[in-house]
């Protein structure tokens, strides 16, 4: 299974407070391991005034939508921009269905002067797995995966998102039972 360009969806049983009511948008999985972008976790703006300032983007970006999000744990104070594929350069790695994911000082630059992707989320840090540990974390009933498209990825309504997922997948997230077993 691979679950590059899907989304994970934290189980309501996932104790881990860093991932509780988590969507991950998966940007790379392989044997290698796993590396994804939270998408539905705001930043504090009182806890990073100057961010955009730090970034250069401090002018509007004429039209185009710039979310900022908590990306994960993984190297908090770097930024990744997860962004729709009508921009990438040499260095964007293309992940699927119009979703790339790029974090070089000169894209910034190019959001910062109003140029960039029509969509694009600003990411600080990154979720992170080693070899087979999400695999394993998904057979322990943490987390549930699925296919979205791109409007699911880049719209606004962050605080809704986990439901959202569970809504999309048919299922109520109050009804889950929270023991898992092996067939």
């Amino acid at each position: 299974m691979n679950l590059t360009g899907q989304i994970i969806v934290s189980m309501p049983s996932l104790e881990d407070e860093r991932f509780y009511k988590t969507v991950i948008y998966i940007c790379a999985h392989s044997s290698e391991g796993s590396m994804g972008i939270i998408i539905n976790k705001k930043i504090d703006y009182d806890l990073y005034p100057d961010l955009l300032q730090q970034l250069g983007i401090d002018k509007p970006l004429n039209n185009k939508k710039l979310f900022i999000r908590y990306g994960g744990p993984v190297e908090s104070g770097r930024g990744f921009v997860l962004h729709s594929d009508d921009m990438v350069r040499k260095e964007t790695l293309n992940i699927d269905k119009g979703v790339a994911l790029t974090s070089t000082a000169e894209f910034f630059d190019d959001l910062s002067k109003g140029k960039g992707p029509k969509n694009c989320i600003l990411a600080l840090g990154y979720a992170g797995w080693q070899p087979g540990q999400l695999e394993s974390e998904i057979m322990r009933n943490s987390w549930m995966s699925l296919s979205v498209d791109n409007s699911f990825l880049f719209d606004d309504e962050v605080s809704k998102k986990w439901s959202q997922a569970y809504k999309l997948m048919g299922i109520d997230p109050n009804s889950l039972s929270f023991e898992s077993g092996q067939a």
